[in-house]
């Protein structure tokens, strides 16, 4: 059996970077669906498929959305947006994209999938 021992007394010092969790990112996303006023600057954006994903219905949506995925940033500019139905062929891909349905709803006084 494998053991640690740990000797005390020092200080620990250091940096350690937190990157973007999933569950935590996607309904942040769909958040900036209410951001009509400003684009929205997301940090520490993971590059996930449903991060991909999420960013297509947004621009399908008629938002203006771009994921840089060396920065990890997600800008969404969701001032104007032209369509309130989410296409079935991208929604049907996460099990999140219920998420988008309340922000449109508040914004558009409807949504679709």
């Amino acid at each position: 059996m494998e053991k640690l021992i740990i000797h005390g007394g020092n200080r620990l010092k250091g940096r350690v970077k937190i990157s973007g969790a999933k569950n935590a990112v996607l309904p942040i996303i769909a958040a900036t669906l209410l951001g009509q006023d400003s684009p929205s600057l997301l940090d520490e954006v993971p590059a996930l498929e449903d991060v991909h994903t999420i960013t297509e219905v947004l621009k399908k949506l008629g938002v203006k959305a771009e994921f840089d995925q060396s920065k990890h940033q997600l800008k969404v500019d969701s001032t104007v947006i032209g369509n309130c139905e989410a296409p079935y062929d991208l929604v049907r891909k996460m099990r999140a994209s219920f998420l988008i349905m309340g922000p449109l709803l508040a914004r558009c006084g409807q949504a679709r999938a």
